[in-house]
């Protein structure tokens, strides 16, 4: 069994068959592929590392990272940084219980609810109990709503300083995936609404419902997909270990 595989998505574009891995390595599985789930089902790795194809996964990451594993043995998810202009940008946290806000550059180690869009890693057992990704939602809500599937299957995903992806080639759109600032746009409300409806609590749902009352709607379970979002939640919330001593550590001070 290899110790990662990396995972590389990308919409289908001009761009897409000029991508090429960093290096070439047969103790080490390159995927790269339009459709999330396809590659899930071909996992020969312990962990595996989910990356924009921005993101420079190269053997010193990939090195930094096997040292960081070694290190933290009882950790099931890493959320790197990214390194762009000088500036890092970590994971995520649950702002007030409702809303994700990235981390400071100054963070040190803790665990975090998600983490930076661009990357992640997660061990192949974790990715058997959480399952595939939820397609139905836009690329970069993913890994956050995947993370927080992870953490009712049991997993906690944590931030390490010095593990660090560099970002090249970064455009306007992944600038603002890096920075988390596309939280904050008025499309990301209905996809938050749905990761949140899927794996947090009515309160913390309420909260953002009420801040964001175009979704009452759906609050009120008035809408066509009713059924369909409740299936989701079910299967993510069943037989669920997220208990509330770690909901407060994956959450910022001021909650």
């Amino acid at each position: 069994m290899r110790q990662f595989d990396v995972f590389v998505f990308e919409k289908d574009s001009p761009r897409f068959e000029q991508w090429s891995p960093s290096f070439e390595d047969p103790a080490l599985g390159w995927f790269h592929d339009s459709d999330w789930n396809r590659p899930l089902h071909n996992i020969d790795a312990e962990w595996v590392v989910f990356a924009h194809p921005a993101v420079t996964i190269d053997r010193d990451f990939l090195n930094n990272l096997a040292q960081v594993i070694e290190g933290f043995p009882m950790v099931d998810a890493f959320a790197p940084r990214v390194k762009i202009n000088g500036h890092f940008h970590g994971g995520l946290l649950l702002n007030k219980g409702k809303e994700f806000a990235p981390i400071s550059e100054n963070e040190t180690m803790r665990f975090v609810a998600a983490p930076n869009p661009m990357v992640a890693v997660f061990s192949s057992r974790i990715i058997q109990r959480t399952g595939l990704f939820d397609l139905d939602l836009p690329p970069e809500f993913r890994l956050l709503d995947y993370a927080l599937r992870m953490a009712h299957a049991g997993g906690k995903m944590f931030n390490v300083p010095y593990l660090v992806a560099e970002a090249s080639s970064v455009d306007l759109s992944s600038k603002e995936l890096v920075n988390s600032q596309f939280l904050i746009q008025k499309q990301s409300v209905v996809p938050l609404w749905e990761i949140f409806y899927k794996s947090l609590s009515v309160s913390s749902l309420t909260g953002f419902t009420l801040r964001h009352p175009t979704q009452l709607f759906k609050f009120l379970g008035l809408d066509k997909d009713k059924k369909h979002r409740q299936f989701k939640r079910d299967k993510a919330t069943a037989l669920s270990k997220l208990n509330a001593d770690y909901l407060k550590e994956i959450s910022s001070k001021n909650v």
